[in-house]
């Protein structure tokens, strides 16, 4: 592995901008490529971003010599295509959450990154940022005790038009699968694999879901109270709630610069704050699994990764959200 990991971008759409821009802001990276369907679409982002060349197809993109991991930035429905493109070139591959709409698809990316000895992980960011990262260290710790509730929302303001990313069944739009798997997430962070499942979903004209509550429940004894809309702005704030204390995230709890511990009628306030977005820290992990020698991330783990994408199918079911057709 050389000095600077050389990361190409599959795609050139919004959070691929977004994570070429955060990719700045390590040293040890290096924007080697960007591929997309078109050398125009790729030649413009190249010259936004400092890309140090330009492919006007994905399979170009992961033929490059001059890098390491790929970067897939599609929209959902692509997700399988484009990785396993990358996987089967042997190139690390770091994949837009969630992974694929159908569960046997990712479980196909990740037999096969297995097989191949390739790295592979979702590239969900919260996970990654210091802030959710001490929270999961604390609540290990027993910093608030057993944890017996977890509540999360992620609604943004509406109305989005029916020609909308997010309300395209074929491109996987609707609100459980764009801003809901982060509520998911987080839940799963602090109480795991629930016992219990139940859903409601307010569903549009053109079949995707966009007002959605999740309530789950856990063989300990916790729940969870998760929502996620395309309808309202919400407080998008998250809260884990333990027998000793309890742990208050600020608004966007997905990306936090601090939170508050209360315990026994104190509080104390955990400030972590950084540049840019927060994308650096997930490819951060993504390079040190690569110089460690790591096939998966211990903070992103791929079987994590896939209960979760079980736990979406079953909401889906109960709420009638079918990507298949």
């Amino acid at each position: 592995m050389s000095d600077r990991i050389r990361w190409g971008i599959l795609s050139t759409g919004s959070i691929a901008a977004t994570f070429a821009e955060d990719l700045r802001l390590l040293p040890d990276a290096e924007l080697a490529a960007v591929g997309s369907r078109t050398a125009e679409s790729a030649e413009r982002f190249a010259s936004a971003h400092g890309a140090a060349r330009a492919h006007g197809s994905w399979q170009a993109l992961v033929e490059d010599p001059g890098v390491d991991a790929i970067y897939v930035a599609t929209p959902h429905s692509a997700h399988y295509e484009a990785s396993m493109l990358a996987l089967r070139a042997g190139k690390a591959v770091l994949c837009e959450k969630p992974f694929t709409l159908a569960v046997a698809e990712s479980e196909e990316m990740v037999a096969t990154a297995r097989e191949s000895g390739v790295f592979l992980m979702e590239a969900m960011w919260m996970r990654c940022i210091p802030a959710i990262r001490k929270m999961a260290e604390l609540v290990r710790d027993g910093a608030i005790g057993d944890p017996v509730s977890v509540h999360a929302d992620f609604g943004m303001q509406g109305p989005f038009p029916e020609t909308s990313r997010l309300r395209d069944r074929k491109l996987g739009g609707g609100a459980l699968y764009d801003v809901g798997i982060y509520p998911v997430t987080f839940a799963h962070l602090f109480l795991g694999v629930p016992a219990a499942v139940r859903a409601w979903a307010r569903m549009s004209a053109g079949g995707v879901d966009e007002n959605t509550g999740v309530l789950l429940g856990y063989d300990s004894g916790a729940i969870a109270a998760l929502t996620c809309s395309l309808l309202g702005d919400t407080a998008r704030t998250g809260t884990v709630t333990g027998t000793l204390g309890r742990i208050d995230v600020r608004r966007d709890f997905f990306h936090p610069h601090g939170f508050t511990l209360w315990r026994q009628g104190e509080t104390e306030e955990f400030d972590l704050p950084y540049e840019g977005k927060g994308y650096q820290f997930e490819a951060a992990e993504v390079q040190r699994c690569l110089r460690e020698g790591l096939l998966e991330s211990p903070v992103v783990p791929l079987g994590e990764t896939l209960d979760i994408l079980r736990l979406l199918a079953e909401i889906s079911g109960l709420i009638g959200l079918d990507y298949s057709s």
